[in-house]
């Protein structure tokens, strides 16, 4: 990884596309190492988390994450996720944070002279472009360490610099629980995780897991 100690840094996490790609390499992130790693390496200006949640359950699991990292240094961005029945009788949600990022992004591009995007999702590309345009570099973390690969192609393509989640393990991780996780990441498509369709997919499997991402962390 490449960073200048004076140079300002912003990091925005696709929360289910980063949560998907840790697990499918067998840990889970502690967000509190994760922002003391990124204070080491530059002046940090922000740390956005973004991530849809169900309001209409007794009990989401994200929610109190969210609220964890909100009281502790990550400024957290939520909507409503939307659940229906597709024309199969099957369960769906969907909760994009696309265009939250995005405008986000470009706000803050600005002001900041790193950004760090940690998502494998390839409708980021033309985002990339256009922050790239705006003078800051962004670093994209993501992995190709997985059968197949979190990231798509043309977004790490896109990247000033491509780190694999894989090499951040042993500074910002811990083993996950066991607890029956069925790693069902292999039949998706790379780099498309958040997109409302796999987020669907992703979020019925997660929403029972998510318990671990929490452990330890408060």
């Amino acid at each position: 990884m490449t960073f200048y100690p004076n140079e300002r840094i912003a990091l925005f996490i696709d929360g289910a596309n980063f949560y998907a790609a840790a697990r499918t390499l067998g840990f889970d992130v502690d967000y509190r190492k994760l922002l003391e790693e990124f204070k080491k390496r530059g002046r940090l200006v922000r740390a956005s988390y973004y991530t849809a949640i169900l309001e209409d359950v007794e009990y989401s699991p994200v929610r109190p994450l969210a609220d964890w990292l909100d009281y502790n240094g990550f400024n957290v961005i939520t909507k409503p996720a939307k659940e229906f029945t597709d024309s199969m009788g099957r369960r769906r949600v969907k909760g994009d944070m696309d265009i939250e990022i995005a405008v986000d992004m470009m706000e803050l591009a600005p002001h900041v002279d790193h950004i760090v995007l940690f998502s494998g999702d390839g409708d980021f590309r033309v985002l990339l472009e256009a922050v790239q345009r705006r003078g800051p570099r962004v670093s994209v973390v993501s992995s190709i360490k997985t059968q197949p690969p979190m990231i798509a192609d043309e977004l790490r393509r896109q990247a000033d610099t491509f780190i694999d989640l894989a090499d951040l393990a042993s500074l910002i991780g811990r083993p996950p629980r066991p607890d029956g996780f069925e790693n069902t990441r292999a039949n998706m498509r790379p780099g498309r995780l958040s997109s409302d369709d796999d987020y669907a997919d992703e979020f019925e499997d997660d929403v029972d897991s998510l318990d671990d991402e929490l452990e330890g962390e408060a």
